[in-house]
């Protein structure tokens, strides 16, 4: 019985890599394909999303235990894995996590921003992966290049992953994606230099800390994988029953300005992640207020958020840009808009700008004098607002209200019911 399941492994793990290499473009096209409909199901179902995390996490535990991995294979089934089946094996993993990433960062990218170099760099990476020559004459003759390929490839599965599956925040998530990326490179790294013992310990020790450092720095330039905006407007009203907008501006006047403007962003979290945002309002590429927001991931349509500025620097025509980022200063996506002089010159529009994805929600907002409220939404919504006043006034600094049912006690929370 047992020699029977051998053979059938034996003929199995043969027919599978004949197939590959005599269609090898077969095996990239299931990669692809597999990647975007990964990202299309992991939109749609929060628990087909933690399977695939997990697969894709699986996948690179082999390849870490690539030693172990093929001495069981040797002993329990009596063979030795050719090394041309392990590249194998290694490149449709490094193809099946890279398509796997790209939809997410592709969709969270501010194209106008930095950000598009990381991308960029997946991007360039997925088609290494599919082209034998270069991958296995170029990349993998290069020992140096092809485990820096590796440690990216692992990273970016890595900030995908963790806050899917065990929702830690994106601060924390992406600390533990690049320390476990850089713990499982290294070894291979070490195993590649031909030196003295001792000098391989003080290059990966050398290395291990320019890459931590160098992850730390490019921190801000690397898109958050599970956060992106569904929704976005500047308005000078919001619908607080229906939590939407009332009208859409991209052009506000001085006038308009001194009642105050409200910016408004849904955003995407997977289902269980809680993080604190901010709002960073910006004119002419000066900071001018930092607004934070706790959000938390829930329903489809997205987690929306609004924050309400009212004490604006008395020359406030010009350009100005809302930064919508994570606590470690990640760019989620930017609203702009721009004041002028003269009022009356745009007619407002009904409807928030909407991105491609959709995806869960909850909401927040807030003012400047700056206010701040939270809708969450799972079996009950909260709503709370914070006011904090930046200029002189005879009002306190910070006041902080509640609303349920139109009644506007001066602390304690309160719960509505869940649309």
């Amino acid at each position: 019985m047992m020699l029977s399941v051998r053979a059938k492994i034996t003929t199995l793990v043969e027919w599978i890599f004949v197939f590959a290499q005599r269609y090898p473009f077969a095996i990239a096209l299931f990669g692809f394909v597999s990647g975007v409909l990964s990202f299309v199901m992991v939109d749609r179902n929060q628990e087909f999303a933690q399977l695939i995390a997990i697969m894709m996490l699986v996948s690179w535990l082999w390849l870490a235990s690539e030693v172990l991995l093929k001495q069981g294979i040797f002993h329990w089934f009596g063979f030795k894995l050719p090394p041309a089946l392990i590249s194998f094996a290694t490149q449709m993993v490094h193809q099946e996590s890279l398509f796997f990433v790209i939809p997410f960062f592709f969709i969270t990218t501010a194209w106008n921003s930095a950000q598009m170099a990381f991308t960029g760099l997946l991007m360039v990476a997925a088609l290494v992966s599919i082209i034998d020559p270069i991958y296995y004459r170029w990349l993998a003759q290069r020992r140096w290049l092809y485990f820096a390929f590796h440690g990216v490839t692992l990273f970016a599965v890595l900030l995908t992953a963790l806050p899917i599956i065990f929702q830690i925040p994106t601060p924390q998530s992406y600390l533990w994606a690049l320390l476990i990326s850089i713990i499982l490179t290294l070894p291979n790294v070490a195993r590649s230099m031909q030196m003295a013992w001792w000098k391989r310990i003080v290059a990966v020790i050398l290395l291990a800390t320019a890459a931590g450092l160098f992850g730390l720095v490019m921190r801000p330039f690397v898109p958050p994988a599970t956060l992106w905006l569904t929704e976005v407007a500047i308005t000078d009203e919001m619908n607080t029953e229906e939590r939407v907008p009332v009208r859409v501006f991209k052009t506000v006047s001085a006038e308009q300005l001194r009642q105050g403007i409200y910016a408004y962003t849904a955003i995407h979290a997977p289902r269980g992640l809680n993080e604190t945002i901010y709002h960073v309002w910006t004119h002419n590429g000066k900071v001018i207020d930092k607004v934070a927001l706790h959000i938390s991931g829930a329903r489809k349509e997205g987690y929306r958020s609004w924050s309400r500025k009212e004490n604006f620097p008395e020359n406030s025509v010009g350009r100005w840009n809302i930064r919508v980022v994570t606590e470690a200063n990640q760019l989620i996506g930017i609203l702009r808009f721009r004041v002028i002089t003269a009022p009356g010159i745009e007619q407002p529009s009904k409807e928030p700008t909407t991105e491609p994805m959709a995806a869960p929600e909850a909401e927040t907002s807030t003012e400047n004098s700056t206010k701040t409220g939270t809708e969450s939404s799972a079996e009950a919504i909260m709503e709370t607002s914070t006011e904090t006043n930046s200029e002189t006034s005879t009002e306190p600094d910070t006041e902080t209200s509640t609303e349920e049912t139109g009644a506007e006690p001066d602390t304690a929370p309160a719960s509505e019911p869940s649309e």
